[in-house]
Parts: structure tokens; C-alpha cells; sequence
């Protein structure tokens, strides 16, 4: 470079910078030719921003070299905040706010991030949305480097932006090691990022992925587990809790990427015994928490099912007092007396009604048992728990008013003694069963 233009580069002598312009028309392209620096690096360095300017609105290409660090003007403007020459480049063109020129491949708008420059951010993505979306060489978005340094007021105004441009999913980009800005916010404990990014009206619910695994196999909510401090850790459960995290070993892995690679069209070929294998709940491979929301809807359709056959039996209610004539042998062998209420089953076959009874009993008592297991430690407990005795008082209530007299003693028994130990003996009696089927399995190999 001549060393005149970098004396007033260093000064900021503008007059000079057009003497020099006027003897040497070629000037700026002879720079560009031989030398890694140029005017506006040696410039705003020395923090002559009028000559900066003046270098921009005369070379514009300028501001799109790097110097021998990697860094350009607006690097330079945007690490260090300064609005009014970020504005400048931005008209000259605003895709210099994605000029990757560093050996980590950070552009102008990483360092605005990383410096928390508010300004410079809303400056940016005014005129060029698209930098929200671009990443460093270790696959780090702005949102990453704004939550690693701690900028909270950064990771606010990009939260904004990216509601406002529908651009969400840049929240659930992973960098090299599988992290999204979710895990860095909990393993550093910034409970007000997290909020921002969990409680935020402006966010689109279900967009963020609360549950992502990074390569180490952990979720954001192992990564408040495994890293422990003594304050917050508590309301940053809750705040993950209340967003529906889940540790990676809970969370719901598509039966299809774990099939051993065997794809969708293969399983169209298995024969019976496959796909009943198949679809077989499988420890690692199924989610637990999965398994236990299928569970609880079951539990809770026998429970219905088997509450309303009580309020609505087999032949249905008589809808009158019928008492037959004593005198009348005829009338009196054809039916028997019967109330208004009564199963209708249960005045005409006695055994068939005790047995639907004992049965339909025992199916409700063990569906209300599994609710109750399946909802342990959830919120409202107590709650629940009233609403499901209750109803199972109810139930009893329903069956025992419906039972015909001859009955009614076999039906208090089975819905209100056996049903109550039903649960307590489902164990002794799954291993009765066991025991049972082993043993025939044993006696008939022993026959062969």
C-alpha cells in the first residue's frame, strides 16, 4: 500500500485521500492487488469513521476483503457496535452481514450476537433476514453463541425476530455436538433464557423441540440433571416439566428407525408370527412414557365401558312393578315378580347376571387400580383419586339397586369385597397362571 494513503487512512485525512485519488485514478485497484489490508481496516481501526465513509461511498468493494485475521469492516462495525457504519454497509449490500471471513466461519451477525449488539441485530436482520439462519464452522447459530456468552437481551431480540419471520426452527438447529440452544441454556443454568424460549407467547407452541438427544444421548433435562447447582435448578425443572421434557431414555423413538434397519416396505412381507412379534412392546426400544399414555387411555376406556354396562345391562331395566297373581299359576310361571330398576337379565337368568356382575366388576375395579398407578406424583393426585372412589362407589351403588333379590347377595359380594382385592391379587394371580400354563406346556412334552 502506499504509505501516503496509509497516512491519511491513520489520520483520517480525507483532503489528502483525494490528492492521492487525483494523481493516481488507479490507486484503490493497485491496493487490492498487492496488499491484504485496505483503507477502511487501517481506518476504522483508528477510529476515523467520516474517512471510512467517504472509502465506502468511493470503493464499495472494500468492505467485502478481509483482512489478514479474517475479519472485514463489518466484522469490525458489528463486534463493536457501532450502528451507524453497520447502517452504511447495509446499503451498500446487505449480505455483508453473512460474509463468513473468519477461520471459524463467524460472520458480522455471530459477533453481534456474541456482543449482545442489539441495535446492530435489528439493523441486521431489517435487511437481511436470511443471516438468522447461518452457522459457524462448529454448526453454531447466532442463538448458540448469544446463549454461550450470556447476552440474554441478544437471545430476547432473536427470539422476537424469529417469531416475526416464522423462522422457528432455526431454534432446533444442533451444532457439532448434537446440542440446540435448549441444551446450552439448562447446562448453563439461564433460567431467563430458558423462559424466553419455553414460556413465550410470541414462539408457535410444539415448534421447539424440548426433547432433542444431543451425541452424548441427552436432553436438556439430563443436562439440568447430571450438572446440579444449589440455585434454580428447581424452577428450571418446573419450566421444563411444565413444557413436557423428558430424559432421553423417556423419549419416544420412532418404531420405524429402530427396526433393526428394516424398512417400511419390508415389513409388508412378514408373516403372522412376525408382526406379532414386531409390534411387542420391547424394553430400549419403546418409550416408556409412551407405553404409559397408551396404557392410561385403555385404563381409562374400560373404565367408562364396564361404568356405563352397569347403568345400562344386558336386556336393559324394567320400566314397571310387576307382582304376579298367587292365584294365577299361569301368570306366575310365565314371570316372576320384577321392579321398576331391576336387570331384566337378572330377574330371567340369575347365574348369567351374577356372572356379568362378577366380571364386569372385576374390569372396572383394576382399570380404576391402573389409572391410579399410571397417575402417581401427577399433579392433582389427591384430586383424582376422590373422583375415582367415587366413582366406584357409584358403581357399586348402580349394581346392587339393579340386582333382583335372589341375586343381590352374590352381586354385594362381587362388587364390593372381591372387586376391592381384585388388583391386590392380579400379581398372585399372573403367577398362578404362569405356573399353570408351564406346567401344561411340561406335561405335554413329556406326553410327545
Amino acid at each position: 500500500m502506499d504509505i501516503r494513503l496509509f497516512d491519511a487512512a491513520q489520520t483520517g485525512n480525507i483532503d489528502s485521500l483525494h490528492q492521492l485519488l487525483r494523481e493516481n485514478a488507479l490507486l484503490f485497484d493497485q491496493i487490492a492487488l498487492f496488499s491484504s489490508e485496505n483503507p477502511l481496516h487501517i481506518a476504522y481501526t483508528a477510529g476515523h469513521f467520516d474517512f471510512v465513509k467517504k472509502v465506502i461511498n468511493l470503493k464499495p468493494d472494500f468492505a467485502k476483503e478481509v483482512n489478514k485475521d479474517g475479519f472485514s469492516l463489518m466484522h469490525m462495525a458489528a463486534f463493536s457496535g457501532h450502528l451507524e457504519i453497520v447502517s452504511e454497509l447495509m446499503k451498500v449490500d446487505p449480505s455483508l452481514c453473512r460474509l463468513q471471513g473468519t477461520r471459524d466461519m463467524k460472520t458480522p451477525f455471530h459477533f453481534a450476537a456474541m456482543k449482545g449488539r442489539v441495535n446492530v441485530i435489528n439493523e441486521m436482520l431489517s435487511g437481511c433476514a436470511e443471516c438468522i439462519e447461518d452457522v459457524t464452522l462448529q454448526r453454531e447459530t447466532a442463538f448458540h453463541l448469544a446463549v454461550k456468552c450470556s447476552k440474554v437481551e441478544a437471545v430476547s431480540v432473536l427470539v422476537h425476530w424469529i417469531s416475526e419471520l416464522k423462522k422457528e426452527d432455526v431454534l432446533n438447529v444442533k451444532d457439532k455436538q448434537g446440542n440446540t440452544v435448549l441444551h446450552l441454556a439448562t447446562w448453563r443454568k439461564q433460567r431467563k433464557v430458558i423462559e424466553l424460549l419455553l414460556d413465550n407467547e410470541r414462539l408457535t407452541s410444539g415448534l421447539l423441540d424440548v426433547n432433542a438427544v444431543n451425541q452424548s444421548n441427552l436432553s436438556a433435562l439430563d443436562m439440568l440433571l447430571l450438572f446440579p447447582s444449589e440455585a434454580g435448578d428447581r424452577e428450571i425443572m418446573d419450566i421444563l416439566s411444565g413444557a413436557g421434557a423428558l430424559r432421553a431414555r423417556d423419549v419416544n423413538l420412532s418404531p420405524w428407525a429402530s427396526l433393526d434397519s428394516r424398512t417400511l416396505s419390508e415389513t409388508n412381507h412378514l408373516q403372522p408370527q412376525e408382526l406379532v412379534e414386531y409390534f411387542k412392546f420391547k424394553k430400549g426400544r419403546d418409550s416408556p412414557s409412551e407405553a404409559r399414555g397408551t396404557l392410561l387411555i385403555i385404563a381409562t376406556l374400560v373404565a367408562a365401558a364396564t361404568f356405563q354396562v352397569a347403568l345400562n345391562p344386558p336386556g336393559g331395566i324394567w320400566q314397571d312393578n310387576y307382582f304376579p297373581n298367587q292365584n294365577d299359576s299361569h301368570s306366575a310361571t310365565i314371570s316372576g315378580k320384577h321392579l321398576a330398576g331391576w336387570s331384566v337379565l337378572g330377574t330371567s337368568s340369575g347365574v348369567s347376571f351374577s356372572l356379568f356382575a362378577i366380571f364386569n366388576s372385576i374390569g372396572l375395579s383394576v382399570s380404576l387400580y391402573m389409572i391410579k398407578v399410571l397417575t402417581r406424583k401427577f399433579p392433582l393426585e389427591f384430586e383424582l383419586g376422590m373422583c375415582m372412589l367415587a366413582m366406584f362407589f357409584s358403581y357399586n351403588t348402580a349394581m346392587i339397586n339393579i340386582s333382583p333379590d335372589d341375586v343381590r347377595l352374590v352381586v354385594i359380594i362381587s362388587t364390593v369385597i372381591l372387586t376391592s382385592i381384585a388388583p391386590l391379587l392380579s400379581k398372585r394371580t399372573q403367577r398362578l397362571i404362569g405356573w399353570i400354563i408351564e406346567f401344561t406346556v411340561d406335561k405335554i412334552h413329556r406326553i410327545i
